[in-house]
């Protein structure tokens, strides 16, 4: 018989990390970042907690990825350590080994539960080249919609859903200091989930809104934070805290 492996002990602390993906880093793929993560983790000799099995892996869960080519303000991820230390120190030292555009923001100590619990919303910016009045349209179409329905690709295969239930809140302003329009998302996180990139769509199904290459640019997405949502207020805390 294949000898059990030995098990390995439970985390004795564990620490929550809010990171950025800034400036051309945008376009790292959340697979891209996990690998740079746990390289920086080895480097700078993080005493990580492992899994129990035949092939044990660091205790790292990641939660609430923005999508490939978004910036965010408020990424979040979750490790176990094997021993107890200092946040500020992991802060320092995983701001040394990765590079410039994956920067990490904070590190706290867990207060409990899961970290995913507490990701209940986002807010976002979105940057359009479409004239502002055109914008406005198309968002008080999208608004005054029960239901709007888009289609994405799956890993099993096309689907659709409805992406105003999840929509709490949008608006169109100007875009500061260029031509365009922008707009200002309030997201709840559902399932299915919504992505931004899913409201664009819906957006153009309800109005007329011209975005691409050939309409002056492609929409520019920013997530400025994410966290529990205070459903009186429609704002997002801090799920750090």
């Amino acid at each position: 018989m294949r000898q059990q492996p030995e098990q390995q002990a439970p985390p004795v602390q564990r620490l929550r990390i809010r990171y950025a993906k800034r400036g051309r880093l945008r376009f790292t793929s959340h697979r891209d970042f996990s690998r740079a993560f746990e390289r920086a983790l080895m480097r700078e000799r993080v005493p990580m907690a492992y899994s129990s099995g035949f092939n044990p892996h660091p205790r790292i869960s990641y939660a609430g990825a923005a999508p490939t080519g978004a910036a965010s303000e408020a990424e979040y991820v979750e490790i176990g350590l094997a021993a107890v230390v200092e946040p500020e120190a992991v802060r320092s030292a995983l701001v040394e080994a990765l590079p410039d555009g994956l920067d990490v923001v904070e590190v706290a100590v867990s207060t409990g539960g899961k970290l995913a619990d507490r990701l209940q919303a986002s807010t976002w910016l979105i940057d359009l080249p479409t004239p502002l009045p055109v914008a406005e349209a198309a968002v008080e179409a999208f608004l005054a919609a029960e239901t709007v329905m888009v289609e994405r690709m799956a890993k099993k295969g096309l689907r659709e859903f409805d992406c105003r239930a999840s929509v709490l809140a949008l608006r169109a302003v100007p875009r500061p200091g260029v031509e365009g329009s922008r707009l200002d998302l309030l997201l709840r996180h559902a399932e299915p989930a919504v992505r931004p990139d899913d409201v664009i769509t819906g957006l153009g199904s309800v109005a007329p809104l011209p975005v691409g290459p050939e309409h002056g640019g492609v929409p520019l997405l920013t997530r400025l934070a994410q966290g529990p949502l205070d459903e009186e207020t429609l704002t997002v805390g801090d799920p750090l805290l």
